[in-house]
């Protein structure tokens, strides 16, 4: 799995990356086949103090492309918002991807 992390407007500390690579080992635990993921952690310039703080992913799995973004006064909320919006597309991603369609049992009339 290849991840990367940018920031836009704002220095991706260790501790930052480090917290980003936390989070998104729960999606690698849900779907093991993801082949790309890309953070953008961005701070607005905005008037308003209050949802400045963004975060954007886009998710790269067998099959198709996921996005999500979440907006927060604190980047670290917003990350965990993101993952929670990403895991639910993954885990929602993997449901599709499984044939749940059975073959009913063919049963024999005894006569």
């Amino acid at each position: 799995m290849n991840l990367t992390i940018s920031g836009h407007h704002l220095e991706v500390t260790p501790a930052l990356r480090s917290y980003v690579t936390t989070k998104l080992d729960r999606i690698t635990r849900h779907f093991d086949q993801v082949v790309d993921v890309k953070v953008l952690l961005t701070v607005e310039k905005q008037k308003e103090k209050e949802k400045r703080q963004r975060a954007e992913c886009n998710i790269h799995v067998k099959g198709s492309d996921l996005f999500a973004e979440s907006s927060h006064a604190d980047l670290y909320a917003a990350v965990d918002e993101l993952v929670d919006k990403m895991d639910r597309q993954v885990v929602r991603h993997k449901d599709r991807l499984q044939d749940h369609h059975h073959e009913a049992v063919k049963r024999e009339l005894h006569a």
